[in-house]
């Protein structure tokens, strides 16, 4: 397995430092943020699209360190039925992958409207009442499968040759089915990002869905959650308060961990080890806590400690 994480953690510095301190810190590679939610503030993607000379210095800059891009990433809502943008990002982002040689992208799989005269994106986790299922039907047949054919068909033409997708809450696919569903529906260009910290506040096993999701799993993202017990009591993990209110929250995101020690992350790289996962554990810090750079390294000595770094060479021995 290569280890690495998402530029995003150290958003408040600029490239030269983020990738000196990726150097130090004895990562393999770096999981490029492009746009979406992101401001991306290490990555122009529209100035990368104009100016190959400025696309070659990024990746010099990477490869004169030993680093290497384990993925663009383009996360928010590509559906959104009125930001175009966040769509349009995603495009470019695919076809910059392709013009640069990466050949992972990972975002999101989107969470159109309601119904086609809405303006607001509309998540469905009930089946009741029956509107409900009217809602999944068109976001579904309507928009979601018709445009992953085109972002496919635009990975195909561009050598993309896996998009992977993050298993999140507010958007189509966040567990298991929906993501089986998708691939049935476009093809095996797309799969899963497995984030574990997503996985914990839905109240899903990550163990279950590295087994049930196997050679569908293309990137995982190293994040952890705190299940903050007393208050998950009283309002469940329905969470909708402020993401800097630690205290109030039912879970938070937190650095690797501070929500489930070593002991439950050694076992997930080893389920992963066990369906053939031998990518990058890319880590996405987002704790409010800590600072930045601690967290992350905190979160890299972890990982360090439990991934495994070199290919197995056990034998039986002839008797």
């Amino acid at each position: 397995m290569k280890l690495g994480f998402v530029t995003d953690s150290l958003g408040g510095q600029p490239l030269n430092e983020l990738l000196d301190n990726a150097v130090r810190m004895g990562v393999d590679g770096i999981e490029v943020n492009t746009g979406g939610w992101s401001t991306a503030p290490h990555f122009d993607y529209k100035k990368m699209l104009a100016d190959k000379s400025a696309r070659d210095g990024f990746m010099a800059e990477l490869a004169g360190r030993g680093l290497e891009v384990a993925s663009l990433n383009a996360n928010g809502n590509p559906l959104h039925p009125t930001d175009k943008k966040q769509g349009e990002c995603l495009k470019d982002t695919i076809r910059l992958a392709g013009e640069m040689g990466i050949k992972k992208v990972c975002t999101m799989s989107g969470l159109p409207a309601g119904n086609a005269n809405d303006t607001m994106p509309n998540w469905v986790v009930s089946s009741w009442p029956p509107e409900t299922q009217a809602i999944l039907n068109y976001q579904w047949n309507d928009v979601l499968i018709p445009y992953w054919h085109e972002i496919v068909a635009l990975a195909k033409a561009s050598g993309v040759e896996q998009i992977a997708l993050e298993l999140h809450g507010n958007q189509c696919v966040y567990n298991v089915p929906s993501m089986l569903r998708l691939r049935e529906e476009v093809g095996p260009i797309v799969g899963a990002n497995l984030d574990p910290s997503h996985l914990f506040w839905m109240g899903g096993d990550p163990y279950a869905f590295i087994d049930a999701l196997g050679d569908a799993i293309y990137h995982v993202h190293a994040k952890d959650t705190m299940l903050n017990s007393p208050v998950q009591g009283t309002t469940t993990l329905l969470e909708n308060g402020s993401l800097v209110d630690i205290p109030s929250r039912a879970w938070s995101y937190i650095t690797l961990g501070y929500g489930h020690g070593e002991e439950w992350w050694r076992e997930f790289v080893y389920r992963l080890l066990m369906v053939g996962y031998k990518g990058y554990l890319s880590i996405e810090h987002e704790d409010v806590l800590l600072n930045s750079l601690e967290g992350l390294e905190k979160s890299v000595d972890l990982l360090k400690n439990v991934m495994p770094r070199k290919e197995a060479d056990f034998k039986l021995q002839d008797i």
